[in-house]
């Protein structure tokens, strides 16, 4: 097989995991992460062990234009990529007037531009496969407001409504969309965004990022629209459907509060 699977935020956690479901499935891999000795690291273990084409790109995504010159790398390399993982993103934990705006705005722009600039230029390429794939990856907090969390749970909104949309815009392109929305994961996110007060509530709900990865692939190539991985999750996300909005957001916030 020369496909080739396009994966962001490869070098660590759900992307990596992804990418070592793929390696087993013998997609050779693009990886995308701002580390490159990780990503060096992880070029040599795939390669080695699976017996497939490994390629990598150090990038920080939340440049501007980083997106875009992802996308050229692989059409000047005449990468056939077959597979988008949009995986690549991050959190801020505190109240939205307190955080830093700047960085709060960096998260948008991986989380939500980012993602979207570069679905869109590699679309092209994945429309030239007889069967071509997106999984993008958002989170369980894309189902409700969630105070001390706001943008970052408003990006993963937009990260499945717009999963959604464009999924049935390809309805009848050979390109399928599907959107995993985890729940907690061991992976570092709560280190990364500084959520020290959930730490005993995630260590009794984490999911082990391997787990999430073969839930999501499968997904994916089973061309659903939506997975939520868990069956804790699973309730937790059309309980929000059902019960108020205000009660959910007193709950979450409960859990979130900053002392």
């Amino acid at each position: 097989m020369d496909q080739y699977a396009l994966i962001t935020g490869a070098s660590k956690g759900i992307g990596r995991s992804i990418a070592i479901s793929m390696a087993k499935r013998k997609y050779n891999l693009l990886l995308v992460a701002r580390s490159a000795p990780e990503l060096a690291a992880l070029k040599s273990e795939l390669s080695t062990q699976y017996g497939i084409s490994v390629e990598v790109y150090a990038m920080d995504l939340s440049a501007q234009g980083a997106a875009k010159r992802v996308a050229e790398w692989c059409k000047d390399n005449a990468f056939p990529v077959s597979v988008l993982v949009n995986n690549a993103g991050f959190g801020v934990w505190g109240k939205f007037d307190s955080l830093s705006i700047d960085e709060q705005l960096n998260m948008l722009q991986l989380n939500v531009t980012a993602l979207t600039e570069l679905t869109y230029h590699l679309l092209p390429l994945l429309k030239r496969n007889q069967q071509g794939y997106i999984l993008n990856v958002s989170s369980t907090a894309a189902y409700q407001a969630v105070p001390t969390l706001a943008m970052y749970a408003a990006t993963k909104s937009y990260v499945l409504s717009f999963s959604r949309a464009i999924r049935y815009e390809l309805k009848d392109s050979s390109v399928s969309v599907t959107c995993i929305s985890p729940g907690p994961v061991g992976t570092g996110f709560a280190e990364r965004a500084g959520l020290s007060v959930i730490n005993d509530i995630a260590e009794k709900f984490n999911m082990d990022a391997n787990v999430v990865a073969e839930i999501g692939v499968k997904a994916m190539f089973n061309k659903k629209a939506e997975v939520i991985p868990g069956f804790t999750n699973i309730i937790s996300a059309y309980a929000n459907r059902i019960l108020p909005k205000s009660l959910i957001e007193k709950i979450t916030a409960g859990i979130y509060k900053i002392k």
